[in-house]
């Protein structure tokens, strides 16, 4: 069982958008685009964030491989971000479902989640 919650916590996370969505992606970018500090993909458009539940092993994994940060950190990081008007935080799903309907209805959102749980339903920009 121990084994099993292990390999979980360490499983690859993909970083997915909506099929149309033709941006380029690299760590650097995606990064920006999750912190806040770029709010447009380069095609133009609006980033919406997606992500998985704070207490989703794929959002500890995505925090520390994509952000550098650890969960708690990145918490902090938008609580100050929120506080002082300058973003707003990714909109938590419950389950991998949930990012990936959020992600297919809405062609500029961008989101991450366990990679074994990616559909054709989304496009795959990267994985960590």
């Amino acid at each position: 069982m121990a084994l099993m919650n292990m390999s979980h916590a360490i499983a690859d996370v993909a970083v997915v958008v909506h099929p149309t969505n033709d941006s380029s992606f690299d760590q650097g970018t995606i990064k920006k685009i999750f912190l806040g500090k770029t709010k447009s993909y380069t095609n133009g458009r609006s980033a919406i964030l997606i992500s998985a539940n704070y207490s989703d092993p794929a959002t500890e994994e995505f925090n520390s491989k994509v952000l550098g940060k650890s969960s708690s950190q990145v918490k902090a990081y938008w609580s100050k971000i929120l506080f002082t008007g300058k973003g707003t935080p990714p909109q938590e799903m419950d389950s991998n479902a949930a990012v990936i309907s959020s992600i297919s209805s809405n062609p500029d959102a961008i989101g991450y989640l366990d990679a074994s749980a990616v559909t054709d339903d989304v496009k795959v920009v990267a994985t960590f």
